[in-house]
């Protein structure tokens, strides 16, 4: 499998034979609410929009997940998976083929690709957000996608996973507490999944970030940290900081079978 980080949130994953383009920003500026003077998030390095997607997949409904520039701008005929508030907004923007997926859901893509939905993120007081896993139908290969750092105990099912691409870092709001949870949430989700390859999202990156919500987030972590906590407790996933716009290709071992 092949993968890309675009920033941020945004990933392309070669997978199945087929190029899946995740929760993608890659043009405009990113703003939530339309109050730049809150928060607003600008590329340093324009990304192109990849060619030849095949599939869309929205996690969330919010505005760095569900960009509205960048859906704005993308093949309306390409399919979309979406959360149910994420495939709202690409119906709103004129995506003719939405797949709205559940907790629980799959959706087989091609017969190359499926998709299943797990509870993610908590967004707001009572929504709870997609996460992914994506199985390559071909290779059984396994992707689990989270990318605010919030695991459900359901994921344990699918275990073991490969690859897990989620926050290694905390983002912290006083009096909020995480918004983006990586530190304790990262060792507790390679336990569960045992995945060969971890790959951090959400922080970092070729972005530049201002508004009054920046002077209060702190981040507390990092990838030698998550490292170090992997081996203390005897785990052999690695861990991969991808570059911005570098595409890289994971190669996996062949797990044993189990009779």
């Amino acid at each position: 499998m092949q993968l890309t980080w675009l920033d941020s949130n945004s990933w392309l994953i070669e997978i199945g034979g087929k190029r899946l383009l995740i929760d993608p920003w890659l043009v405009g500026p990113l703003v939530f609410s339309n109050l730049p003077w809150l928060f607003k998030g600008e590329r340093l390095t324009p990304r192109a929009i990849p060619e030849n997607v095949d599939l869309i997949v929205l996690s969330q409904g919010l505005e760095d997940h569900a960009h509205p520039e960048t859906l704005k701008q993308l093949d309306k005929n390409i399919h979309v998976i979406a959360s149910p508030a994420a495939a709202k907004v690409a119906q709103e923007f004129g995506y003719s083929q939405v797949i709205r997926l559940g907790h629980g859901d799959t959706y087989s893509f091609d017969n190359s690709v499926e998709i299943r939905a797990v509870p993610g993120s908590l967004v707001g007081p009572t929504l709870i957000e997609n996460g992914y896993i994506f199985k390559d139908l071909s290779t059984d290969n396994t992707i689990y996608y989270e990318p605010h750092g919030n695991h459900s105990e359901e994921i344990k099912e699918f275990a073991p996973i490969d690859v897990v691409i989620s926050p290694i870092i905390n983002l912290n709001l006083p009096l909020v507490g995480p918004i983006i949870k990586g530190n304790e949430s990262a060792l507790q989700v390679a336990q569960w999944l045992q995945p060969q390859v971890m790959l951090p999202t959400a922080a970092g990156g070729d972005v530049d970030f201002q508004g009054l919500l920046i002077s209060f987030l702190k981040a507390e972590g990092s990838v030698e940290e998550t490292k170090s906590l992997l081996a203390k407790n005897n785990l052999a996933t690695k861990v991969i900081e991808p570059q911005p716009g570098e595409s890289f290709e994971i190669q996996l071992e062949q797990r044993p079978l189990i009779y």
